[in-house]
């Protein structure tokens, strides 16, 4: 009987230490949560007032054109971009100092800027804590213009073109200065972007100089317009165009691209669809239109200098259009008012739109680095195998694991997803690999996420 009991015991014993080992491992594996609580308090944190006194203070200026005047204190970009400036500094001095606030220029010339000239953008970093030279960037252009492009004395208030851009990457650093992030954000206001691209560009050379990982630029290109050219209104949805795929694909890697897919999964393309959860999550009221397509037809924006130089970036802009108010001088003709003016601003809705850019940077400066070095295998067989390369410890000390995303070759957006904690290789069984589209994501401790990245060099966020 004594044998028995001591018997029964043990095996007692035995299973405990079992059942609590196996409970151990599945709490060790069990995703992050989904939803992701400081997020919704961000999502609710921009002040229309706030901004609505930003592009008042910058129609303020008379002229915003880059060739206007450098050395009026009132009026012209010089005045503009110093106080630009000085609002960052005052942002900064707000958080103690975690901003470096600083001019990025150089002198160009080109079709549009006929004599060299400075074209000065401003330019706000707010550092990471562990892997700082991981950025994403938030921007609007600071220029204006009327309808002749060199005409850079007359009035162009640019209150939505690109005031309201500008207005809300100053809000967004009013909101995330307050908190800290593991990677860095960048707050810049565009200078030359109506004289082709040209201040963007200098920003994403310095980029490329100091060998920023630049996983996503945010471009904000008139997000305060709701009433169409044809009198139709819209204050719930928001364009974000994505250019396809990588500009510096080598010819072997498109000839690759060609063979296992990745036409739509550029990292342009899913950082578009990662801002549409974004807005699906955190923003009520606000639905993304993603464009497969990189500006408005045959035209462009700031990210476009960003994508040429290799970076992911996309643009993020109102869905309707009032094109008497874009590049028009001020007039009325046949009762019809033309120009840029503070009375075509929605600003609730371009506080909303600045709104999904402060979770989407939140997030994407939270999270652990985009997964480096996909692979995928499956050819000719059941299964799907996903690989890809873990970062330092002390890069992503929050890095809490690995989802896998699929969806059909037709969709546009992700559709089903595993977690599969903290691996470096993972094969779904009975996938095959023929059918379906596959990305892995980093998922951080607190259940913020990467975006999603495709296999093989078309999908690329980049290194570690």
């Amino acid at each position: 009987m004594r044998t028995a009991a001591i018997a029964a015991f043990v095996t007692l014993a035995a299973l405990t230490l079992a059942t609590g080992a196996a409970n151990a491992q599945t709490t060790a594996s069990a995703p992050p949560p989904a939803d992701t609580p400081f997020l919704h308090d961000l999502a609710t944190s921009t002040s229309a007032a706030r901004m609505e006194a930003d592009v008042r203070t910058l129609v303020g200026f008379g002229t915003r054109h880059t060739l206007s005047d450098t050395e009026s204190a009132t009026r012209g970009i010089g005045a503009a971009r110093r106080w630009v400036h000085a609002e960052f500094e005052r942002i900064s001095a707000a958080c103690g100092g975690c901003l470096e606030v600083m001019y990025v220029g150089d002198t160009y010339t080109g079709a549009r800027v006929p004599t060299p000239s400075e074209v000065v953008s401003v330019v706000a970093i707010q550092r990471g804590t562990t892997d700082p030279n991981r950025y994403v960037l938030m921007g609007g252009h600071l220029d204006s213009r009327v309808t002749d492009v060199m005409n850079t004395t007359d009035d162009a208030p640019g209150a939505n073109d690109d005031g309201s851009g500008v207005a809300g990457t100053i809000e967004a650093a009013r909101i995330l200065s307050q908190r800290k992030f593991p990677g860095s954000i960048v707050y810049v206001a565009f200078a030359g972007e109506e004289q082709g691209l040209v201040g963007a560009q200098i920003v994403a050379k310095k980029a490329k100089d100091e060998n920023w990982r630049l996983v996503g630029v945010l471009n904000n290109d008139m997000i305060g317009n709701t009433r169409g050219i044809g009198g139709q209104t819209d204050n719930g949805t928001v364009r974000v165009f994505s250019d396809a795929l990588r500009q510096n694909e080598t010819e072997a890697e498109a000839r690759q691209r060609r063979l296992t897919g990745g036409e739509v999964d550029g990292p342009n393309r899913n950082l578009a669809r990662y801002i549409d959860r974004m807005a699906d999550r955190y923003i009520p009221n606000l639905d993304v239109m993603m464009v497969y397509r990189l500006d408005r037809f045959g035209r462009g924006g700031d990210h476009r200098a960003f994508n040429d130089a290799g970076f992911p970036g996309v643009r993020i802009v109102e869905t309707l259009e009032n094109y008497d108010r874009q590049h028009q001088d001020l007039r009325t003709e046949n009762g019809r008012a033309y120009g840029d003016v503070i009375e075509g601003v929605d600003f609730p809705y371009a506080a909303k739109v600045t709104a999904l850019n402060v979770v989407s940077l939140a997030a994407l400066a939270s999270a652990p680095p985009p997964p480096a070095d996909v692979a995928i295998s499956g050819a000719v067989t059941a299964d799907t195998t996903l690989k890809w390369s873990r970062p330092t410890a002390e890069q992503a000390p929050n890095l809490a694991g690995y989802r896998i995303y699929w969806r059909l070759t037709t969709e546009p957006q992700w559709t089903h997803s595993r977690w599969v904690g903290d691996v470096t290789e993972f094969t779904l069984k009975n996938m095959i690999i023929d059918n379906w589209f596959f990305g892995v994501a980093a998922v951080a401790s607190d259940g913020t996420e990467s975006p999603v990245v495709f296999p093989g060099d078309a999908g690329t966020f980049g290194g570690y």
